[in-house]
């Protein structure tokens, strides 16, 4: 894979160092001047202190897959410290488009549908007194709750459902989501009572005393 170069920041020099070096070593990729947030899972990266307005790089080469896999120039980011350090810049516009930024510069990059990918469901409680807590494919957890809300979106076609949920807010209304795996969505169907939302019948779940609809209750033919 050819290092990430000259990207959000990041010098040739510090991103090829980045590669080189353990991830214990992340903290010393100051190139740029920049040293990304540190999101929590992800050891060895720490806070940057914003100075001035990021510089406009357009477009940079990344994409970021549906499955959660961060490209390069069109190959995989193998090293998971060096996808934390990117994820940790990641914003979102208030147009809705996703940026890699720093204090010294900023890029658009390609998402084909989240960001994230929540792959691990872990719950503390029951009913309305239960919590229930995401893991990302960065090691982000995230208690699903009034800051964290779980949303499901449906496909036009097939009306397969597919549940996000919020990671951060963006820079506007559009937040920074992740995808739940369809593993975990099995999981939280398991965990699901009836409730009503909006005058309809529906499965949900409760977390942080907030109840989260999965679907509605299809009526029964008669």
């Amino acid at each position: 894979m050819d290092d990430p170069r000259h990207v959000a920041g990041i010098s040739s020099k510090a991103a090829s160092a980045a590669l080189r070096s353990p991830a214990s070593d992340v903290n010393a990729i100051t190139g740029g001047g920049i040293v990304p947030l540190r999101p929590p899972g992800c050891d060895g990266v720490t806070a940057p202190a914003r100075t001035r307005t990021p510089v406009d790089c357009g477009d940079l080469p990344f994409l970021i897959r549906r499955d959660g896999t961060w490209l390069y120039r069109g190959s995989p980011i193998g090293r998971k410290s060096m996808v934390c350090l990117f994820a940790s810049v990641l914003k979102r516009d208030p147009t809705g488009a996703f940026l890699l930024e720093t204090p010294v510069e900023r890029g658009r990059i390609e998402v084909e549908d989240a960001p994230f990918v929540a792959v691990e469901l872990d719950w503390h409680g029951q009913g309305r007194d239960q919590v229930l807590y995401l893991r990302t494919n960065v090691d982000e957890t995230i208690a699903i709750g009034p800051d964290h809300p779980l949303r499901v979106a449906h496909d036009l076609l097939t009306c397969e459902p597919t549940p996000y949920v919020v990671v951060r807010a963006g820079q506007g209304p559009f937040p920074i989501e992740a995808r739940v795996s369809r593993s975990v969505y099995y999981e939280l169907v398991a965990l699901a009572e009836p409730g009503v939302q909006f005058g309809k019948r529906v499965l949900g779940v409760w977390s942080q005393s907030a109840f989260f609809s999965l679907g509605e209750i299809a009526h029964p033919v008669e």
